[in-house]
């Protein structure tokens, strides 16, 4: 285990890159505040450095809210989000889930879709970032790693990607909820339906809806 002094990189960090990225990002991005000594335990907990973009996230952030919280990049936690990099991977005496083997969950979406970067357990393991797809249950390989994951989502065109998913009003609804939660649907959204509008919804744990997600894949 490397002590933090030896993570917290001097000639090079990466966090005015990550601070710039949002600065021109096409998506509105709040940047949560972490408390404390979250930042360097979640970093210590990854063993990563402050040159990369997650180790400045991890360190410097709580995480980062995309798109009035839709998308939800996860860094080290604090009051508005409990959720980080730590919990979410197993890496703490009180993990949110239990440990994804070949797998680090890096971020997810009021959907209940997960980005991972993949460890073996998805791909070839070479860190390619991945998707749980809600409507799939699959593990998509986006082609890329976990900074051009960052600046995708900061600037993609996330209502197309998304498409059909969204419904009117969906930004106060989305705004309002906790980043540590995300809708579960009925019918589920791997299911036919006519539209959003004729699915009910309601507010659950995000941890709940990866395994669920998780469960439903396996037996599909």
């Amino acid at each position: 285990m490397k002590p933090l002094a030896d993570l917290l990189e001097q000639k090079e960090p990466a966090w005015p890159t990550v601070k710039e990225w949002v600065q021109k990002a096409k998506n509105p991005v709040e940047i949560l505040e972490t408390t404390g000594r979250r930042g360097a335990d979640v970093l210590l907990a990854l063993q990563v450095t402050t040159r990369s973009p997650m180790g400045a996230i991890a360190f410097e952030t709580g995480g980062l809210l995309v798109d009035h919280g839709w998308l939800r990049i996860l860094g080290s936690g604090g009051l508005r989000m409990e959720g980080d990099l730590a919990r979410w991977n197993g890496l703490t005496p009180r993990p949110l889930v239990e440990a994804f083997s070949g797998a680090m969950i890096v971020a997810h979406d009021v959907l209940g879709g997960f980005f991972a970067l993949d460890g073996g357990a998805l791909g070839d393991g070479k860190g390619g970032a991945c998707y749980l797809a809600p409507d799939t249950l699959e593990w998509e390989d986006l082609g890329f790693g976990y900074s051009a994951l960052v600046q995708w989502a900061l600037n993609r065109d996330l209502q197309k990607f998304y498409g059909d998913f969204r419904w009117v009003g969906w930004e106060a609804e989305v705004k309002a909820l906790s980043p540590d939660t995300g809708f579960n649907f009925d019918p589920p959204l791997f299911t036919e339906a006519e539209s959003m509008v004729s699915r009910s919804r309601r507010a659950v744990p995000m941890a709940e809806l990866l395994g669920l997600n998780l469960d439903l894949a396996k037996q599909l």
